[in-house]
C-alpha cells in the first residue's frame, strides 16, 4: 500500500524543531527521524529552544507513527528517554523499490549500502545540506537538517509519497527546495 513518509533529520535537542515536524505531520503519514535526535553536538552551536526532554516528550507522543535512526550523537542514554527504538539503519521495500535510510556517517552517497539496484532510494541526514542527487540510477536524498542547516540553508524535511515516488524537500515556509521523481 501507498504510503507518505516525512523524513526529517538532525533535531538536535531543539524543541522547536521537534514541534514544527509534529505539526507538519498529517494523520495519513509515517515520520521518520535520521539520528542526532537530543544531543547538539560538540561542534554544533545551540539550536532554537535547546531543549532535549521536550523533544523526547514531542517524539514519544508520536511513537506510534515513528521509525528513528540512532546518529553519530545519539548516546546509549538516548534510548533511556525514548520510548521508540533507535535503529542502526531502517529498510522498507515498496513499490519494487529498496528504500534505505541511516543517519549518514556511514552509508552516503560517497559509500553508499551494498545490494542496492536501480531506482532504490538511499536517505540519510548527518550533513546538515538537502539534496536529490542521482548515482547509477541510484537516488541519494538528503533532508537537510531541521534545526541547524549549514551553508546558509533553511531548515528543512523531505516528503515522500510512496504512490508516485513525488519526492520534495520542503523548508518550514511551505517552500519547495527540490522535486523529483525517484523513477
Amino acid at each position: 500500500a501507498a504510503m507518505k513518509l516525512l523524513i526529517a533529520s538532525d533535531i538536535h535537542g531543539s524543541a522547536f524543531s521537534a514541534r514544527k515536524i509534529a505539526n507538519e505531520l498529517k494523520d495519513d503519514m509515517r515520520l521518520i527521524i535520521l539520528g542526532d535526535i537530543y544531543n547538539h553536538g560538540p561542534r554544533n552551536p545551540l539550536p532554537e529552544q535547546y531543549a532535549p526532554m521536550q523533544v523526547a516528550v514531542i517524539l514519544n507522543s508520536l511513537k506510534d507513527k515513528l521509525t528513528a535512526i540512532q546518529g553519530n550523537c545519539d548516546s546509549e542514554v538516548d534510548q533511556m528517554i525514548s520510548d521508540f527504538t533507535l535503529n542502526r539503519i531502517y529498510e522498507m521495500n515498496t513499490g519494487g523499490k529498496k528504500l534505505f535510510f541511516s543517519h549518514g556517517h556511514v552509508y552516503n552517497f560517497d559509500n553508499p549500502p551494498d545490494g542496492l539496484k536501480k531506482g532504490d532510494c538511499v536517505f540519510y541526514g548527518h550533513f546538515h545540506i538537502p539534496f536529490i542527487k542521482e548515482k547509477d540510477g541510484i537516488y541519494f536524498i538528503n533532508p537537510g537538517s531541521c534545526s541547524l542547516p549549514f551553508n546558509s540553508n533553511p531548515k528543512s524535511y523531505a516528503l515522500l509519497d510512496t504512490d508516485d515516488f513525488l519526492c520534495k524537500i520542503m523548508d518550514f515556509d511551505g517552500n519547495v527546495l527540490f522535486e523529483r521523481y525517484l523513477k
